[in-house]
């Protein structure tokens, strides 16, 4: 079902916590929040307004990675 983006909580580029809300999206006359499924770096990659589709990219978490043991 298409939507409408309604609130983009986060900036490309900035640090994201798992479960943080990165965007909301409003379709049916409800709210989707949709949340970082791990810690990372977000991209964002529409804005406030714009409609969506179904399966559309909105955002994409960069996991980051630790120095000391280069992983995750």
């Amino acid at each position: 079902m298409p939507g409408v983006v309604r609130v983009v909580s986060v900036s490309t580029g900035t640090t994201v916590e798992r479960e943080a809300a990165v965007v909301v999206v409003e379709a049916m006359k409800m709210e989707h929040t949709l949340r970082a499924p791990i810690a990372g770096t977000a991209t964002v990659s529409v804005a406030v307004g714009d409609q969506v589709a179904v399966d559309q990219l909105l955002a994409t978490i960069h996991p980051n990675t630790n120095p000391e043991k280069g992983k995750p």
